[in-house]
């Protein structure tokens, strides 16, 4: 499968392009500013985008209108062809947000129930009680995702909706040639469907790659050979930021170690998580950790444990925004991508990642423990690495039998002799690659 050896980013398209919230109605081609960043995607090393909600929608995407229809604060479904044309020409795969749990009140299947009632052929296709009333005072009641009235949560056991789903994500496929799909609010979904969309898709395109939103649970409930191949990995995400901000690095490798680690009990191992330290949902990482020097380190560690990286766009440069400042402080409109120290450093570890065995396929061993300093091991075959990090400022001794003399730093290529251990300069990280 391509995504577990890719580099991942980020873009959710109506705040990148500075698209209004409400959908005014008045097309504008504003989806071809990706066009301008495709270089910049290049050099920071990315070999797969992920893009939030493109399709018709209310307001931020996650309320559709029309699964068939490119939204047209973004542009038109030509302006979308030519942007998968330019980013597949650059080596870069597309993935898109499925939303199919829910619509939006805008949903024309919706508004017929709204008009016709009892009448409408599409009622089954919501799950709805008319002699209930809502907070919009429809005079019925409808459930709505997690009790978000402007979210109409669909009807997945009702055949006619499954296959007007599959079938938008067929022409999807013909239309934009996508290669995957990240499912939204995944762990809400019926089983059924997530089996039923996932070998509709295998037939429709090889390595069709399915990656799910969840939160926490057991992620083998919805990853597993006949239903999704990745979700999302927020156990990982909370312990990366939470064990540099408390300088308790036991916290994060505890995660690995239950998800990853080499016992027999561990959970996914052999399995590959999407891995992220910020999204369109979160709080950016340069807002939340506590100590700027850490933020290579965030990455290194995000790039260096299993799984598959992804990058939210501005982020690459340490663009700030906080949850609590609302939805558009974390789903900004830049004019244009910059490059500075932290960029540089995430292309180099891009490069390392789609490179290595090890980093793709490898499992994970823990080598040192402190609090403020880790190594662990990625090891497959007879391909090493030993991911090195010190969160502390301060020269760190670490000291530890390696299985062979010396190793190089894939990420400054300088050679590093081991002596009983090694020495990790103050807030830094390495990627050791042993010698054999």
């Amino acid at each position: 499968m391509w995504a577990y050896e890719s580099v991942f980013y980020q873009i959710y398209p109506l705040g990148f392009c500075g698209a209004p919230f409400e959908n005014d109605g008045i097309q504008e081609h504003r989806i071809l500013k990706v066009l301008e960043w495709t270089e910049h995607l290049q050099r920071l090393g990315v070999n797969a985008i992920y893009f939030s909600p493109v399709f018709e929608s209310d307001t931020h995407g996650y309320n559709t209108r029309d699964f068939g229809k490119i939204d047209v604060r973004l542009g038109t479904t030509e302006d979308f062809q030519r942007v998968c044309t330019t980013l597949h020409a650059a080596g870069i795969r597309v993935v898109l947000d499925g939303v199919f749990n829910h619509v939006g009140r805008g949903f024309w299947a919706f508004q017929d129930v709204l008009a016709n009632r009892e009448r409408s052929p599409y009622l089954d296709w919501f799950h709805i009680d008319l002699g209930g009333d809502s907070c919009y005072h429809d005079g019925l009641w409808y459930e709505g995702w997690e009790g978000n009235y402007d979210l109409v949560k669909l009807n997945l056991r009702n055949e006619a909706v499954v296959e007007h789903l599959l079938q938008n994500v067929r022409g999807w496929v013909e239309q934009f040639d996508i290669d995957g799909l990240r499912l939204d609010v995944a762990y809400c979904l019926e089983h059924d469907f997530i089996r039923r969309l996932r070998a509709f898709c295998d037939g429709l395109k090889n390595d069709f790659f399915l990656v799910g939103e969840m939160l926490h649970g057991d992620y083998n409930q919805l990853m597993h050979h006949d239903m999704l191949h990745s979700v999302t990995n927020y156990e990982c995400y909370k312990g990366l930021y939470s064990s540099f901000n408390s300088m308790n690095l036991f916290e994060i490798n505890h995660s690995l170690q239950r998800q990853f680690g080499p016992e027999d009990w561990c959970l996914y191992r052999g399995k590959h998580l999407l891995s992220f330290v910020d999204n369109h949902d979160v709080t950016r990482v340069a807002s939340i950790l506590q100590n700027p020097a850490h933020l290579p380190l965030i990455y290194a560690m995000c790039f260096g444990m299993p799984g598959i990286p992804c990058v939210y766009y501005g982020s690459e440069w340490g663009a700030q925004g906080r949850k609590e400042e609302g939805d558009n402080a974390l789903r900004a409109c830049f004019d244009c991508p910059e490059w500075n120290d932290l960029a540089e450093w995430i292309a180099k570890l891009s490069a390392v990642k789609k490179s290595e065995k090890a980093l793709n396929w490898g499992g994970f061993r823990s080598v040192v423990l402190t609090n403020r300093q880790c190594i662990f091991e990625r090891r497959c075959d007879d391909a090493c690495i030993w991911v090195a990090i010190n969160a502390d400022g301060e020269d760190y001794r670490a000291n530890f039998n390696a299985p062979c003399a010396s190793a190089v730093d894939l990420l400054s290529g300088s050679s590093v002799s081991f002596d009983g251990g090694a020495v990790l300069p103050p807030c830094s990280a390495a990627f050791w690659k042993l010698q054999q």
